[in-house]
């Protein structure tokens, strides 16, 4: 009787998690999609999201106020318009990606491409959970090269470029000039007794930098999840509980002997749970952070946090709670923040090196661009500011994990205006 209960009660936990953890790693904007998925063929249970009525409402007002069929033409592209993961995703099909393997490396990828389109995942660990090699991980991502935007997916501004450049319409010899300026392209000018120069720099003028700048501008509204406020000197931590969809179940057939009707009930019964169970774990990590981070709640910098003590109190895999708190955003009265933010490894006991990158890109956006910040002089600021060692090499690591080009080539950029 024993052995019956504990597997029962196993059950009904892996029932739970299995659908908890789909529903912990959508991002509240695609929360209502995912529930919406895992009840489709579920009559017995409705979701109602609070912000789409709300959404509704104002969209009903605005066209009666408007009363304009060129208005509403409008507000319908607006509305359907798709986020760019959601664009990517469409595209992960034959032929570029033929088999359910290069597809999952491919949807792994993705999830690793940051607001600005650039790739700054971990490839061995994509290729550690796709079961494959770093070398075939890379192969997918190059695949990225013909996906829109062009130069989604690459590491870094430079390989963008020649990522665009393959979709670029030119001649054989306006392609091969401008391959040899995207190498050098801080000494471009040495091209100009080229006879196909002109129209090169043309092309390389219409590269984006970033490659999703469009997407950029046209941002969804960023919707924090977790809210860590100070009362009365006190930090607290809650729940924005009013962003959720609510699910409704019918309940009043659950003492049917039909076994398909309780059957569907019980799954509607193990979803609330999974949503309740996503509010309690992003609660709990919310006061991780508070521990952890409670002198930058406080006013000070971000203090070291590795994901593998957060993996650790949840016991799943580092890669799993990435994916899990990815997209997920913290506010406070500092403002808003992704919860990816505050993991940072630690450069010394009381520096992350998340402080650092942050200090590097301030700089580098607010220098003369005329006379563009090297790395030499990037460590000399960096160390008289926090007061620490450390090498040209980390400047420029972190230069490049930024996605920012070189002195050099920022100047180049800066008088061709890319």
């Amino acid at each position: 009787m024993k052995l019956r209960t504990s597997i029962q009660n196993k059950a009904k936990l892996s029932a739970t998690l299995k659908s908890w953890l789909p529903i912990l790693q959508s991002s509240i904007d695609d929360l209502e999609s995912t529930l919406n998925e895992v009840t489709s063929d579920n009559p017995y249970v409705q979701i109602d999201n609070p912000r789409q009525n709300s959404l509704n409402t104002k969209t009903k007002r605005e066209k009666t106020r408007s009363g304009s069929g060129i208005s509403d033409s409008i507000e319908r592209f607006c509305l359907a318009k798709k986020s760019l993961y959601e664009f990517l995703l469409e595209q992960i099909a034959a032929p570029l990606f033929p088999t359910p393997k290069s597809c999952k490396i491919a949807e792994m990828i993705i999830e690793d491409i940051n607001d600005e389109g650039y790739f700054d995942g971990d490839m061995e660990q994509i290729a550690q959970d796709c079961g494959c090699s770093v070398e075939e991980c890379e192969k997918v991502r190059k695949r990225f090269s013909y996906l829109e935007p062009p130069g989604i997916g690459a590491c870094d501004i430079m390989e963008s470029f020649l990522f665009q450049l393959e979709q670029a319409e030119c001649s054989s010899e306006i392609y091969a000039l401008c391959l040899e300026i995207v190498a050098d392209l801080q000494n471009h000018a040495h091209f100009k007794k080229r006879v196909h120069y002109e129209e090169a720099m043309k092309v390389i003028q219409k590269f984006k930098n970033p490659p999703a700048i469009d997407y950029l501008a046209s941002d969804r509204e960023v919707i924090p999840e977790v809210f860590v406020l100070e009362e009365g000197g006190e930090i607290e931590v809650s729940i924005n509980d009013t962003c959720y969809p609510t699910l409704i179940i019918e309940d009043s057939k659950v003492k049917s002997k039909d076994s398909y009707i309780r059957n569907k009930i019980k799954e509607a019964k193990d979803l609330v749970d999974a949503l309740e169970m996503r509010k309690a774990t992003l609660y709990k990590i919310g006061l991780m952070i508070v521990e952890y981070q409670y002198d930058f709640f406080k006013g000070g910098e971000i203090r070291p946090m590795k994901l593998k003590d957060l993996a650790d109190e949840f016991n799943h895999a580092p890669s799993t709670i990435s994916r899990a708190i990815s997209g997920k955003y913290l506010e406070c009265n500092r403002g808003i923040f992704s919860l990816k933010s505050f993991f940072a490894t630690a450069i010394d006991e009381d520096t992350s090196n998340a402080a650092i990158k942050d200090f590097i890109a301030d700089l580098v956006k607010n220098e003369d661009r005329k006379h563009p910040l090297s790395d030499m002089k990037l460590l000399q600021i960096v160390e008289g500011h926090f007061g620490i060692t450390l090498v040209r090499r980390t400047i420029t690591k972190y230069r490049k994990q930024l996605n920012i080009a070189s002195s050099s080539e920022r100047k180049k950029l800066y008088e061709i205006s890319c």
